[in-house]
């Protein structure tokens, strides 16, 4: 294939073909390779492919002088994802980490049909309906993060489609309506910085095109305005007066504080929030419609100002009783304990409130595990210090969550035995050695006494202007 650009293959992939290549040119897109990654050898899916070179001159300014490579090799960059491996660890790599001696995996073509090509079938046509819901109908678009990136889950770009234009349509409605197999499976942000961190992104996030694909994105931690440059970025901190998140500061223990936000009045920080929270959350469904939402930032404090540490979103009003839709801990300050901060205050909340909660299913795989691992430890540290008989419905009432989530924490721990006719609780030594080690660690909690928050009630003319 000598030095011809590897393009995208057309037609429906069904079956896959092993071969061995001679050169890294030869890999198209959607293909199976074998990567050095860490010292060791994974296969990856190839789910782009540039020229190196094109890609320097992107970046480069245009005070540079143009690169000449009429004579020079041409150097191919693939942007793969590890088969088995979380999308988090998708990147660009260059073509010199290519294991040319290990099998490669191509997706075979479909045979296009010669006659009635333009008829779809009704499973066609059920398919194509339910990739891309629409904001108006309330259906939220299939993700390409819960299609299996597998030769079977691929799907060619439909005819006249354009990335450019689903892009926009992402960042401007939420809505994907094309091809999401295309969009949303390569992260577009190399770094960002924020205040004194440098992160890179685990995901794709719609920001503006402008914005994205640059060396360094530069967020300001106050406003969490983003600029492209470091000139743009430097002459905003020194007009940016904020110091705090946008909202009634609630909570104040020590260094910490919670910020309440209404998505409909703080509209321009509540969307970059969700912009800066969508790099850092798989499953995430972006939408610019932030009204019907409550933002609660949780921000550590010094003598610069308050700094986001993370936050979680809730429904104004829903019908199902979630406490909780989005919740996130920026990554500079994960493994921190400020998650379970932010899970026991949703619960403060909710016990303001006189009522008891939980968080918007379905859960993500991390989240219920951190879910799970919250709700055993607040159930336990109850139940050995509890004298006497209580029942699930009481412990419902104690904790303010639902009776289907402490069944699921419950039997989590196995704790749930027939004994005598009738279902126990019973803890095992297990359970309460392990209740003993936690009891020894200097955690971060929530104390109510600080909470300074009346439950907000909406009329209905308001309620009705959200949906």
């Amino acid at each position: 294939m000598g030095g011809s650009r590897p393009g995208t293959p057309g037609g429906t992939k069904v079956e896959a073909t092993v071969t061995s290549v001679r050169s890294p040119s030869q890999l198209t897109i959607g293909s199976k390779a074998f990567f050095e990654k860490d010292k060791e050898i994974r296969q990856a899916e190839v789910l782009s492919i540039r020229d190196k070179a094109m890609r320097q001159n992107i970046q480069r300014t245009a005070d540079d002088a143009p690169l000449d490579n009429s004579e020079a090799k041409i150097e191919y960059e693939f942007y793969v994802h590890y088969v088995e491996f979380n999308k988090r660890l998708d990147e660009w790599v260059p073509d010199s980490r290519v294991r040319l001696d290990k099998p490669v995996t191509f997706p075979k073509k479909k045979s296009k049909a010669t006659h009635g090509g333009s008829q779809q079938t009704a499973r066609d046509k059920k398919r194509k309906t339910n990739a891309g819901g629409s904001v108006a109908s309330g259906t939220a678009p299939q993700t390409p993060e819960a299609m299996r990136h597998d030769d079977a889950a691929y799907t060619a770009p439909q005819e006249g489609f354009s990335k450019e234009k689903e892009i926009e349509k992402l960042r401007t409605s939420g809505s994907m309506t094309q091809s999401t197999s295309e969009v949303a499976r390569m992260k577009n942000l190399n770094l960002i910085e924020m205040g004194q961190f440098q992160v890179e992104p685990w995901y794709f996030s719609p920001y503006p095109a402008e914005f994205a694909y640059t060396p360094v994105l530069y967020i300001c931690e106050f406003c969490l305005c983003f600029y492209a440059n470091q000139t743009q970025y430097g002459r905003h901190r020194t007009k940016c007066t904020l110091q705090h998140p946008p909202g009634n500061e609630i909570y104040r223990k020590d260094d910490l504080s919670f910020f309440e936000i209404d998505g409909r009045r703080q509209r321009t920080y509540c969307r970059n929030l969700c912009l800066l929270s969508k790099c850092f959350l798989d499953h995430k469904t972006l939408y610019y419609d932030v009204d019907p939402f409550l933002f609660y930032i949780l921000t550590r404090r010094d003598e610069r100002g308050c700094h986001v540490i993370g936050y979680f979103s809730k429904e104004k009003e829903s019908a199902e009783n979630y406490n909780l839709a989005c919740i996130l801990t920026l990554p500079q300050y994960q493994r921190m304990g400020y998650g379970r901060v932010l899970m026991q205050f949703s619960y403060e909340l909710s016990k303001a409130e006189g009522k008891v909660g939980s968080p918007e299913k379905p859960l993500s795989d991390l989240g219920l595990l951190s879910y799970r691992a919250f709700w055993s430890e607040v159930l336990v540290d109850l139940l050995v210090g509890y004298d006497g008989e209580i029942s699930i419905d009481e412990l419902s009432q104690l904790t303010c969550f639902t009776v289907q989530d402490i069944m699921h924490a419950l039997f989590s721990l196995d704790a749930i035995r027939y004994y005598h006719g009738q279902h126990s609780i019973v803890l095992s030594e297990r359970v309460i050695e392990a209740h003993e080690r936690f009891t020894k660690k200097k955690l971060r909690k929530v104390d109510s006494s600080c909470l300074k928050w009346t439950p907000k009630v909406f009329s209905l003319a308001e309620l009705r202007s959200l949906q």
